[in-house]
């Protein structure tokens, strides 16, 4: 039995990459991983704003991880549009092994040469991240028709590496994407070739500080 992917017909589709709201654990920079956090009431409020927003992309299509965070911030959306909300486990942020439930400050502390190469021990390399998320957005990309349009509702390391793998970005330049703030998005559009183009980063917001368990935004 043949593991190859499906050809995907050519066409003209759109995928949003959607970041989660705001948790008590991004404002206190503790990093989240795996660990299941709701959002906030300040991330409540970020997901109903921004779905009132991505409505107007008149989605075809949407699915999310099944971490609360991103499962509450998808359901704002389904709420707008009545679509329902798919759940991909693979779409869950990067496992953070021992730096889970630590703050910034304790895992530059605890584990200084690991914080400089961004390798928690016992979590998960950004390679096997990219690989694993980057995977998940190819499996429903070909399952989405050739105008459709699908938001993915995740977490900001595994969306920024999974856009990098879907991008065919080298890993030595993966950390050129800045990080995605809370409830903001990032905009692909398929091209000629199949191939994707980058059409807007983490739009939805002025700059502003970023806080969240990715390697770029916690200056490593």
């Amino acid at each position: 039995m043949s593991d190859a992917r499906p050809t995907r017909e050519p066409g003209k589709r759109t995928l949003v990459l959607w970041r989660h709201g705001q948790t008590a654990w991004n404002v206190e920079r503790r990093f989240q991983g795996k660990t299941d956090i709701p959002l906030d009431d300040t991330g409540l409020r970020q997901a109903q704003r921004a779905a009132g927003l991505l409505a107007g992309l008149r989605p075809t299509d949407l699915l999310a991880s099944p971490l609360r965070r991103a499962a509450e911030t998808a359901q704002s959306l389904a709420a707008v549009t009545g679509l329902a909300v798919r759940y991909d486990k693979d779409l869950i942020e990067r496992d953070g092994g021992e730096w889970e439930g630590l703050t910034s400050h304790e895992i530059r502390e605890r584990y200084p040469a690991e914080h400089a190469a961004w390798e928690p021990p016992g979590g998960e390399t950004s390679a096997q991240v990219a690989k694993r998320v980057g995977t998940a957005l190819e499996r429903a990309l070909d399952e989405l028709p050739p105008t459709g349009r699908l938001v993915v509702a995740s977490h900001g390391a595994a969306l920024r590496l999974g856009m990098s793998h879907l991008l065919g970005l080298p890993e030595e330049v993966w950390e050129r994407l800045g990080g995605l703030s809370n409830c903001c998005w990032s905009v692909l559009t398929e091209m000629r070739n199949g191939g994707w183009r980058l059409a807007e980063h983490n739009a939805g917001t002025l700059p502003e500080p970023v806080l969240s368990d990715d390697r770029a935004d916690n200056g490593a």
